[in-house]
């Protein structure tokens, strides 16, 4: 077995374990309102970071891509016109693969 197996198996099993412990924590811990706020901003927080991320970066480097940027300008405006999720998919691929295809890069 390979050493990216013996990886693959142990983050699939770590994955597990972590999934199994969420649903055996108690409801009473659950209950507060700390930790509902938390795990109500946490996903947002990610997301926001994945984004900032990926519109930024290409590997190893800050890559300011104008079709990316347009893309996400596009997805924001989706969000703001109240768009379903989908749409705003759509809305920011479609610009950005519109302008790949124009030349802009």
């Amino acid at each position: 077995m390979t050493a990216t197996w013996i990886a693959v198996l142990a983050t699939a099993a770590g994955c597990y374990s972590l999934k199994l412990a969420g649903l055996t924590v108690p409801q009473r811990l659950l209950a507060g309102p700390r930790v509902r706020r938390f795990a109500e901003l946490v996903p947002v927080a990610l997301l926001a970071a994945l984004s900032a991320v990926q519109s930024a970066t290409s590997g190893h480097a800050i890559d300011l891509d104008p079709a990316r940027f347009a893309g996400l300008g596009a997805a924001f405006i989706a969000l703001l016109l109240r768009a379903p999720f989908l749409v705003v998919i759509v809305a920011a691929a479609g610009i950005a693969a519109a302008l790949r295809a124009a030349g802009v890069s």
